[in-house]
Order: C-alpha cells, then structure tokens, then sequence
C-alpha cells in the first residue's frame, strides 16, 4: 500500500472555517440577510459547536470584522517602524486603524456604508477581542519607548500597551466634539496634551 506524501499544512481550526464561511457570506449577503444556520452549513459544523465558539450573532460577526482589520496590521508595522517618536507612531496608528475601515472597495467599507447600524453593532462586539491583540502589537513600541525614556520606568508596560490599545480604539472608533479622527495633527495634538503626559509621569504619585 502507498503512503501518503506528508505534509506541512495542519487543518484549519473551527474557528477559522468559521469565520472563513463568515467572511463568504458576508461577501454574498451582508450582515443582516446573514443567519447563523447558513454560517453553520457553510463550515460544516452543528449550530450547537458554532454557539460554542461564538454565543451570537454580533460576536461571530464582530470576530470576522476583528480579523479582516489583521492585514493592515501587518502593512502598518512597517510603516511604525520607520517613524521616530512614541507620539507619533500612536497618532499613525490610529489613522491606519481607521484606513482599515476606509480602504475603498473593501468588504469592511461597504458593509460600513450599507449596513452602518448593524456594522457598528457588530464592530463594537469585536472590540472586546480586539484589546488584547492590538496591545500585543503595541508592546514592542511600548518597550522601546521605555527605554527611550518616553515612558517613566516605574510604569508598568503590560498595563501601558493594554490602555494604549484601549485609548488608539477609542480615538478611532468613538465620536467626538473634540478630536477629529482623521486629522493626524489633531490626533497627535490630543496624544501629546493628555496621554503622553501622563506615560511620562511617575504613576507612583508624591507619596
């Protein structure tokens, strides 16, 4: 009997079929025209294991949404790394954060623009996945920040790179009467008036 010739590639896990059909059928029907039941036939999964990884609806979409912003993620490392300065490099972030939902012809971009009620739903869902991968991306340039002395030595950096993430997805998602998200200056302006001061500050107080 012939072996099988072997191979490097491992099966793609529930979570990726999962959202992979997601992303299909959001290509093909949009959010709201989009059931459970046919993300569950598409995977090839029951309804139950889908509810197992994803309780909803909003979560499930909001995971996918989560995951299609991953790619300028990448693209934007290369980008960070070439800007000098903390400040900077955060008022950047949030401005390629929010190209991730702008970028024309995209699948974000259009379900923003035809379902915006159902899209921010669900993005606002993702968020909550969102944190702690964005402040895994954000801690090497906390590091180093540090040890530029950007950021005061008595903070702690895990808890640094975790209210960065949080700050850049406010900025860029929340409206506001004070900032306005696309106008890196004023993004940076608002970093450097409030958020940098107080990276820079000892978080120990005077006592």
């Amino acid at each position: 009997m012939s072996e099988l010739p072997p191979t490097d590639l491992a099966p793609p896990s529930v979570t990726t079929r999962l959202l992979d059909a997601t992303d299909k059928l959001l290509a093909d029907k949009g959010i709201r025209a989009m059931t459970m039941q046919q993300v569950a036939e598409s995977a090839g999964v029951s309804r139950a294991w889908l509810y197992r990884h994803f309780p909803d609806k909003p979560t499930l979409v909001g995971a996918a949404i989560v995951r299609l912003t991953e790619s300028f993620w990448t693209d934007a490392r290369r980008e960070l790394d070439g800007i000098d300065g903390f400040d900077r490099q955060l008022a950047a972030g949030v401005r390629i954060g929010r190209g991730a939902y702008d970028d024309p012809g995209t699948l974000l971009m259009r379900l923003r623009t035809d379902e915006p009620e159902d899209f921010a739903a669900c993005a606002g869902a993702g968020v909550s996945g969102l944190v702690p991968d964005l402040a895994a991306f954000w801690r090497p340039y906390v590091d180093a920040a540090s040890g530029k002395g950007e950021i005061h030595a008595a903070h702690r950096l895990d808890e640094v790179a975790e209210w960065v993430a949080r700050t850049l997805i406010s900025l860029g998602t929340m409206p506001s009467n004070t900032v306005n998200p696309d106008d890196t200056g004023d993004v940076l302006g608002h970093l450097r008036r409030y958020l940098m001061p107080a990276l820079r500050a000892d978080p120990r107080g005077s006592d």
